[in-house]
C-alpha cells in the first residue's frame, strides 16, 4: 500500500501567525521602554538646565521654568512641558533652585494610558562676591 503524504498547505501561515503573536508584543514593549527612557532623560536634562539658569545672578525661578519649557519644546514636544514648577531649595546645604517636571508618556506616543514621570533638576545659586 503506498504511503500518502499529508497535505501541508497553509501550515506556513499558521507558523507565521504563531510567531507574530509572540514577537509583536515584545517589539512594541521595547519601543515603549525606549520612548519612556528618551522622554525621561530629556526632561531630566531640561530640568537641570532650567535650574542652572534660574540659579544664576539676576534670575528668578520663573526664568528657570521658561528655560525648561523651551528646552523640552525644542527637543521632544511641548505637550511634555505643561506641568513645570520651580522653587528655592537647599542643595547640599547651600541655597539653590529646584525645578520639577511632571509628565505622562502615552503608550507608544499615540495616546491611551501612559507612564507618569516626575524629574527634578537642582542647582546651587550664584552668590555675589
Amino acid at each position: 500500500m503506498p504511503h500518502r503524504r499529508r497535505d501541508q498547505r497553509g501550515s506556513a501561515v499558521v507558523d507565521f501567525v504563531l510567531v507574530l503573536v509572540v514577537l509583536v508584543p515584545i517589539f512594541l514593549g521595547i519601543l515603549q521602554v525606549a520612548l519612556v527612557l528618551l522622554v525621561r532623560n530629556t526632561l531630566a536634562s531640561a530640568a537641570s538646565e532650567g535650574a542652572r539658569y534660574a540659579a544664576t545672578l539676576d534670575r528668578e525661578p520663573a526664568d528657570g521654568v521658561a528655560r525648561t519649557r523651551s528646552q523640552i519644546d525644542g527637543a521632544i514636544s511641548g505637550r511634555f512641558a505643561r506641568d513645570i514648577e520651580a522653587h528655592p531649595a537647599t542643595v547640599a546645604g547651600a541655597p539653590g533652585v529646584e525645578v520639577v517636571v511632571h509628565a505622562t508618556v502615552p503608550a507608544l506616543g499615540i495616546g491611551g494610558p501612559g507612564v507618569s514621570l516626575t524629574v527634578t533638576g537642582h542647582a546651587v545659586e550664584e552668590q555675589r562676591p
